[in-house]
Parts: structure tokens; C-alpha cells; sequence
């Protein structure tokens, strides 16, 4: 049985990962930061008692900001494999907390390569890299496209990429570099543009909110659906040879037609209810970022399959159901609300 590490378990790309390697028979190790708060809910459905035998999915404390714990985490779990996705990965709030940005989003990937190296264990690496390192450069945009990152998240990425090939290259590592364009669920976090459009076309149709603030609504992005880009993640380290790839669909659309697509599979008419909000503008935008995943098409045999206006209705289905929900489930059905409960999922602490 393959063993894989992941950090930023808890996210969107995470939890769909934890989903699919879980599903092709690994055991599965997080790692989860600790709040007092619940901040596991996107793996509520794979969650197994720590009591249950033959259970896949173990969650450990931590934090990338933590050199030592992760040291002793993978000498602890000895995986196969290590998917590094955790991240401060909102762009806009980037611009509030630069430092902090670059201690996780950037020094964090140093420290996590470095504790590999330090196992001197036979462990594949994945970097979860973003085509917002690409940030002025003109579309479309691929593995030999120049970055020049537009934000504070933007340039603590490209340090990421770079570190990463620094140790492949210097150390023989086997790490890659997945450069992935905007990939969207309903799992995305709720202040996320494309989330944030679905949620509120599903509240304004339920009668629940009656606007919608936005900021540049004509940037363009390439996105596509987050449970696909999680295989190609899978794929990238099944190579023979590590290299980086890009996975886009190669479509762009504009914030305005992403909202258009969630209004109108309402039945609204998305002009009549966004508004504009100076504070959502970022002080350097990204006008156009539409990737060219030829490479991993060829190399990885991966291909985008979910178009944006489909993904869309998924997203806002989604809302509409969770709203339906929301009015039928009492507070007692809530799960994991007793706090042991919680503190039991996570185990290495």
C-alpha cells in the first residue's frame, strides 16, 4: 500500500485529492493546523474513527511554519509520496499580508524540501504551483512562458517553483512543479470570486440577499473543475522523470461571464443585482490568464473535460442545495460537533 503526506489537506484541492488517492487504495496522512474552530469539514465524508481498524486517512497537527514538526512527521509516516499544497492562497488578501505570505506560501516550501532531504527518504514531491506567477505576461501561457507575478502570492510561488527545481537539480530529488490555471467546486472557499458569484446568484434567488460586490469584473481566467486537475497532480508523479507541467483548459472567461453563467442558470438576469466595490480591486491586476497544457496532454495524457458554464450549474446547484439543507437539518445534526469527536480525528498530536 502507497503512502502519501499531504499539506493543505483541509482545502479544496486537499480534500479531492484525499478523495482520489484514497479510492486507488493509498493511506492517506494530512496535515491540519489546529484552531479552535472546526476547519475539517471538506473531509467530513471520508472520516473514519481513529478507533476503526483498517482506517486510510490519518490527520496530524502542524503547520509549515514548523520546520521541526515536519521533520518528525515524515520520519513518523515514511511516505511514498508528498503533495504540497498548503498555502496563504488568496491573492487579494496577498496584498495585506505580504510577510506572511511569503513565510508560508514561500519560506514554507523551503522548509518542507529541506525536511525531505533530511529523511534521506525515496519520497516524490509535488509543488503546488500557480499560473499566477505568470501575472503580466501575455496568454496563453505554458511551461516556457517567462513569470512575472503581479502579487505578493504571485512571487512567493515563483520562489516555490524555483526552490523546487533548485533541489531536483541540485539534490536529484524527484519534486515537480504542477502550474495549475484557476480550478473551481463547490468545495472552493466562500471568498473566492467564482464561489462567492455562485453562493450569492443561489441566496438571491432563494430571497435570502438581493446584491452581489464585485471588483474588475473583465479579467479573464481559464477555469475548470478542481476534481480533474487533482489527477493530474497524481499523474505528474507517476512519470519516470520528474518535470513541471501546466493544467488549463486553454478557454478564457471574463468575471463578467462567470456571472452570467451562475445568474442565468437561476433564472436572473446577473445586471441587476452585481454591484461594484472598489475594495475587491487588487493595486496590480492580472488582466488575462489562459493556460496551454499540451504538455501534460501529451506526457500525462490529461485533458481539462469540464466546461466553464457547466461548471457553473455544478457550483450553483450546490449553493441551492445547501441552502435547502440549512432550512431542514436542526443544529444537532451538524456533524462533529461534540469537540472530542474533533480532537479524536486527529491523531500524532
Amino acid at each position: 500500500m502507497k503512502r502519501a503526506l499531504i499539506t493543505g489537506i483541509t482545502g479544496q484541492d486537499g480534500s479531492y485529492l484525499a478523495d482520489l488517492l484514497l479510492d486507488k487504495g493509498y493511506e492517506v496522512h494530512g496535515i491540519v493546523r489546529r484552531s479552535s474552530t472546526f476547519n475539517t469539514r471538506r473531509l467530513d465524508h471520508i472520516y473514519r474513527d481513529p478507533h476503526e481498524a483498517g482506517r486510510r486517512l490519518i490527520l496530524h497537527y502542524g503547520d509549515v511554519s514548523d520546520a521541526s514538526r515536519l521533520v518528525t512527521l515524515l520520519a513518523r509516516i515514511r511516505p511514498d509520496e508528498v503533495y504540497h499544497l498548503a498555502a496563504q492562497s488568496h491573492v487579494r488578501v496577498s496584498f495585506d499580508e505580504p510577510e506572511n505570505t511569503g513565510n508560508i506560501t514561500g519560506i514554507g516550501t523551503t522548509r518542507l524540501l529541506e525536511a525531505i532531504l533530511m529523511s534521506a527518504q525515496d519520497i516524490r514531491y509535488y509543488q503546488a504551483s500557480s499560473s499566477e506567477m505568470f501575472g503580466a505576461t501575455p496568454p496563453p501561457q505554458h511551461e516556457q512562458t517567462a513569470f512575472h507575478p503581479r502579487s505578493p502570492y504571485g512571487a512567493a510561488k515563483v520562489y516555490s517553483y524555483w526552490m523546487t527545481r533548485n533541489y531536483r537539480e541540485a539534490y536529484g530529488l524527484f519534486a515537480v512543479n504542477g502550474i495549475l490555471f484557476n480550478h473551481e467546486s463547490p468545495r472552493r472557499g466562500e471568498t473566492f470570486v467564482t464561489r462567492k458569484i455562485a453562493r450569492a446568484a443561489a441566496r438571491i434567488k432563494s430571497g435570502l440577499d438581493k446584491h452581489l460586490y464585485l471588483g474588475n469584473i473583465d479579467a479573464v481566467r481559464d477555469w475548470g473543475y478542481a476534481p480533474e486537475y487533482v489527477e493530474g497532480m497524481w499523474r505528474m508523479l507517476q512519470r519516470d522523470e520528474p518535470d513541471d507541467y501546466v493544467l488549463a483548459t486553454g478557454v478564457g472567461s471574463t468575471v463578467r461571464e462567470f456571472a452570467e453563467h451562475c445568474f442565468s442558470h437561476v433564472g436572473l438576469d446577473w445586471r441587476s443585482h452585481v454591484r461594484y466595490d472598489e475594495a475587491y480591486v487588487r493595486p496590480t491586476e492580472v488582466d488575462a490568464l489562459v493556460g496551454d497544457a499540451t504538455k501534460a496532454r501529451t506526457a500525462l495524457g490529461w485533458t481539462a473535460q469540464t466546461s466553464v458554464d457547466r461548471l457553473a450549474q455544478i457550483m450553483v446547484d450546490a449553493e441551492l442545495a445547501r441552502i435547502g439543507a440549512s432550512t431542514r437539518e436542526p443544529l444537532s445534526a451538524i456533524p462533529f460537533a461534540d469537540s472530542r469527536a474533533h480532537h479524536e480525528r486527529v491523531r500524532g498530536v
